[in-house]
């Protein structure tokens, strides 16, 4: 739809850009196009742990539910810097936790519609932690495509942003929908997967993405899914990373950024900060993660992380790191550990072999 800045919808979205949002559209809730194929991945298992999915998918099916009343969503994306340089933690989780900031803002764009109409607005706030399918709302919104890698791309951003929506009681104009599908037969992002996550095109099977093993998965990562998990110790943004979208269009973060790398994080290495991981204790991790969305996967969960890049790319000298791990209280990282040790010491003895 064409706005200015005379109506409703332009003044929003002024504000929203304002409000440090790069992209900003205006859809009509109802029916999820989307929640049938939701709910065969559902039912295929594709969501492995992850509990609180099934939990809320009756929901989902219609974006009314969530906010009874409402009915129009300003939906936004906030870019968190694809062209940063890459590394052992996913680009979104190097600063502060997305969740807070952007939903922060929402709620100032949410007393700012207030203020502007001079009456109350009934209205609530998504940022990736309600029974909402967010992407069917973006896309709805016309802010972008559904890739094969299953992210919502932007032909002027990529994909490297956050998606949140305000959910209001006001009869917006919608934006038109997004409709081309600008992959083409582009199979670059399946293609790069180092555990072949990826079911069919658009089609991801959890289980077995890095992202879903490194922070959301609580027990032990598959033996035969540790090798490919490489050096990545706290997500993953290969499938991203190699989508010409982002090649063309990912920026790097803005100066005064709160995705900015923390100094925890901040041009280390993944074998020195899988070191330094394992031999953290609670206090100065939470100190040094404090805000950050890192603390999902909690200590243990780092530590088991951090073992298997060491198991993977680690040497002789990281022997010590993983032998006091052995004596960890939790079972978890002792487990991985000793893995760890193990392949290290295939290695060496490979290394030994082809030397004599």
């Amino acid at each position: 739809m064409s706005t200015t800045l005379t109506s409703l919808e332009g003044r929003i979205k002024a504000q929203a850009f304002g409000f440090g949002f790069d992209l900003v559209g205006i859809c009509t809730l109802g029916p999820a196009e989307t929640a049938d194929a939701f709910d065969r991945w559902l039912d295929a298992g594709f969501a492995g742990a992850m509990e609180y999915l099934p939990r809320g998918r009756d929901k989902r099916r219609d974006s009314r539910l969530p906010a009874p009343g409402t009915s129009s969503a300003i939906v936004v994306a906030m870019s968190y810097g694809g062209g940063e340089p890459d590394g052992p933690v996913a680009r979104y989780a190097r600063g502060d936790d997305y969740h807070q900031i952007v939903l922060e803002r929402l709620r100032a764009l949410h007393r700012w519609l207030e203020q502007d109409i001079q009456q109350p607005v009934l209205g609530r706030a998504y940022v990736d932690t309600g029974p909402l399918l967010e992407r069917d709302l973006a896309r709805r919104a016309g802010l972008g495509w559904f890739g094969k890698n299953t992210n919502l791309i932007s032909p002027s951003l990529g994909s490297f942003f956050f998606l949140g929506a305000l959910l209001i009681d006001r009869d917006l104009v919608a934006d038109t929908p997004f409709a081309a599908d600008r992959c083409g037969t582009c199979t670059r992002c399946l293609d790069a997967c180092p555990t072949d996550a990826f079911a069919a095109p658009r089609v991801l099977d959890a289980t077995r993405c890095i992202s879903y093993l490194t922070i959301e998965l609580k027990g032990a990562i598959p033996v035969e899914l540790r090798e490919p998990v490489g050096d990545r110790l706290y997500g993953c943004d290969i499938c991203q990373d190699v989508c010409p979208w982002n090649n063309r269009f990912a920026a790097p973060l803005p100066d005064e950024s709160p995705y900015a790398a923390r100094p925890a994080l901040a041009a280390k290495e993944a074998r020195s900060l899988a070191c330094e991981l394992l031999a953290m204790d609670e206090e100065p991790f939470r100190e040094a993660f404090a805000r950050s969305p890192m603390k999902r996967a909690k200590l243990r969960g780092l530590k088991r992380n951090a073992a298997v890049v060491l198991g993977n790319i680690g040497t002789p000298d990281d022997r010590p790191v993983l032998e006091r791990a052995i004596e960890d209280e939790e079972p978890l990282v002792r487990e991985h550990a000793v893995w760890a040790l193990d392949q290290i010491a295939s290695r060496q003895s490979v290394g030994e072999a082809h030397r004599t």
